[in-house]
């Protein structure tokens, strides 16, 4: 035990530790402008860090290899917002020609919900589905598209000088905490799960991405691709990302085209998703990271109220981290195994009978 502990009653210890835990969590709450861009660049570099070695190991040189990675991260970044923003543009120039349908379609839902008994459901629904609050939030996503350009290129810097230190990483461990071999096995383990773990997601969160713009461009929704990116985003986020990604294009199919289409959108959302989610992902992956249901679920609630929309994307492998660090402690390890997959049952051995005495 902790001698600095040693003198304090079990308690006093657990208010320790607790007023502790609260001061962290405070303490990466205010620091969350700082963290959310250094958190990005460490997923992206530990995605782009066996591309490097890739390179390296065919003889390209050391900075020849560090540019074309950060070239094809680049590309790739520059691209994606191209897309979103054009689209995103003809969205708001588009979205009067939608308002007459967009107020029917509101003023239509509130009051099947006051038939079915939701009440103030004529005032709120139309309230929440204004135009006007729509084209307002588009342009201010579009207003700050220059503040996240600024926040993309200061994560690519970030994922340059992660990499070109990245050879180096494990030595210092080594040295400053005195690392043992189950440590840094520990630690290799857990880089190597989440990097397979952002790996598979990308190209699987791609996948639904092709699949739903294919789907909405035969059924003729329009901005197809603006939906499309938007389910390649939200693909990253647990348990309720598949359904947040459904709400844009199936509202979109309402105003646009007619009950049956729209229950076509709603419908290819759920095939895809189950497809690709709920088969094709998990045999690929395996495993995963080895997290209930239950805690991906609570993480994400905690990771989204910590760092903001970058928590929510990240919160599994955040949350895989934060079980790989309370393991290495004997003091903390049992909050690691409620935090993990389920645990199979030991096996009772049956009681045998004792025979009765004659």
């Amino acid at each position: 035990m902790n001698p600095v502990l040693a003198g304090f009653t079990p308690p006093a210890r657990g208010l320790l530790v607790a007023a502790a835990v609260a001061l962290v969590v405070w303490i990466t709450k205010l620091a969350a402008p700082i963290l959310v861009p250094l958190l990005l660049a460490v997923f992206v570099a530990v995605i782009a860090m066996p591309g490097l070695r890739w390179l390296r190991s065919r003889g390209v040189p050391k900075w020849v290899a560090l540019g074309i990675v950060l070239f094809v991260l680049l590309d790739i970044g520059s691209l994606l917002a191209l897309l979103f923003t054009g689209a995103l543009e003809g969205f708001r120039e588009s979205l009067p020609t939608y308002q007459e349908r967009f107020l029917l379609l509101s003023a239509e839902i509130g009051e099947r919900l006051e038939r079915v008994g939701v009440g103030g459901s004529q005032e709120a629904i139309p309230d929440l589905l204004d135009p006007a609050k729509v084209g307002m939030a588009v342009r201010l996503i579009l207003s700050n598209a220059s503040g996240f350009f600024a926040t993309g290129l200061l994560v690519l810097l970030a994922v340059a000088f992660i990499l070109l230190e990245a050879g180096s990483f494990m030595p210092k461990l080594r040295a400053a905490f005195r690392l043992e071999a189950a440590g840094e096995a520990r630690l290799h383990g857990l880089l190597e799960a989440i990097r397979r773990y952002m790996l598979i997601k990308s190209l699987s969160s791609l996948a639904v991405a092709a699949c739903v713009w294919m789907w909405l461009w035969l059924l003729g929704i329009d901005f197809a691709i603006l939906w499309a990116i938007i389910a390649f985003l939200f693909n990253f986020v647990p348990v309720v990302g598949n359904i947040v990604m459904m709400l844009p294009a199936a509202l979109m199919a309402a105003v646009q085209t007619d009950l049956p289409t729209t229950m076509l959108v709603i419908a290819g959302y759920l095939v895809i998703n189950t497809i690709i989610g709920n088969v094709i992902e998990p045999r690929i992956m395996g495993r995963g990271l080895g997290i209930s249901t239950l805690v991906v679920f609570v993480g994400l609630l905690f990771w989204g109220w910590l760092l903001g929309t970058v928590g929510m994307f990240l919160a599994v492998p955040l949350t895989k981290a934060l079980i790989v660090a309370l393991e290495a402690s004997p003091h903390t390890r049992p909050i690691a195994i409620l935090l993990g997959p389920e645990v199979s049952p030991a096996p009772i051995a049956a009681e045998e009978e004792s025979p009765s005495p004659v």
